[in-house]
């Protein structure tokens, strides 16, 4: 398994589990077999409503804690400086672990903290610098205490991350966003590569079992795309396979979810498979800027959110 070192030394895995829309009575499960087998990275969040039962996995296996991995990621209700810690507190209860290993603020849009997912524009609140300065500070807390080893963003643009790194004390250490082949992140990585960041893709493989309202008509297919199904075919493997091979060569961690004991330990096999230059090449030659989660969902009428804001024109 290959690692990326963080600024604090760290290392975590390039290839982790993760577990959005995993179902539950499932995920312990998965949990289990993923780590029976040899993954070290679990990747969380409270608003997958499953960590409790990750918990139950992380209590019964023989891994030590410290060959672990875990991220979560702090809701956009709890984003108010009071709201932080307790937030991150009944993560780590749930998870029952007395630390994380990487704690992320989970989008740059907040809610009001009695709303989980919004229903009318008056549900989200404007996104500010100051506001999300606060929250950081808060985090760096965390840090102090011992609560969480890293912290860092999911889908947070550039520029969002620059106004952190002037001002902060405890530097990002992750940025978490959607990559694959259709979504490269260019100037992201390159942002991080700059920073000493590392960078976790998720929806690699293109995330076709995400909640329906966020599907739309006509979205191009990663795994069967004819480029990726050629290098495959050339490996004698899977289109996954070739799709996380790539993200893991490139440099970037990848964080695929699966609950299928087959497909996880073929996920697992990718992290080593190396593909050529020819084989990169032809990958890297796809990229389009498609979204497939594109933050549609937190614009609504009346909301202070557009795309334009949350993501920045990247």
């Amino acid at each position: 398994m290959k690692f990326l070192t963080l600024p604090s030394g760290d290392e975590m895995p390039a290839l982790g589990l993760g577990t959005w829309q995993a179902a539950k009575g499932e995920v312990a499960r998965a949990v289990t077999t993923a780590l029976d087998i040899g993954y070290r990275h679990i990747d969380c969040a409270h608003v997958y409503g499953n960590e409790s039962e990750i918990g139950e996995a992380l209590a019964a296996t023989d891994v030590p804690r410290e060959e672990l991995w875990v991220t979560s990621k702090l809701w956009n209700n709890s984003q108010m400086p009071e709201d932080v810690r307790p937030a991150l507190e009944n993560s780590l209860k749930a998870l029952g672990l007395d630390y994380l290993d990487l704690y992320l603020i989970h989008w740059p849009v907040q809610l009001k903290n009695s709303v989980m997912y919004p229903e009318a524009g008056s549900d989200l609140i404007p996104w500010t610098t100051g506001h999300m300065l606060e929250t950081w500070s808060e985090l760096e807390k965390c840090v102090e205490d011992r609560l969480v080893r890293n912290i860092g963003l999911s889908n947070f643009s550039t520029k969002k991350i620059a106004a952190i790194i002037e001002n902060c004390t405890v530097h990002p250490a992750v940025s978490q966003v959607e990559v694959h082949p259709y979504l490269q992140q260019r100037q992201m990585c390159e942002f991080c590569a700059e920073h000493g960041m590392a960078v976790t893709g998720f929806a690699p493989l293109g995330s076709k079992h995400r909640p329906a309202h966020q599907i739309k008509d006509g979205e191009p297919s990663l795994l069967d795309h004819k480029i990726i199904l050629s290098i495959a075919k050339k490996h004698s493997t899977t289109a996954g396979k070739i799709l996380l091979a790539w993200a893991v060569q490139r440099g970037t961690s990848v964080i695929p979810k699966s609950t299928n004991p087959t497909r996880l330990e073929q996920n697992l096999e990718a992290a080593d498979k190396i593909l050529d230059t020819e084989d990169m090449d032809l990958i890297n030659s796809l990229d389009s800027g498609y979204r497939f989660l594109d933050g549609s969902h937190w614009v609504k009428e009346g909301s202070p959110y557009t795309l334009e804001n949350i993501w920045d024109g990247e």
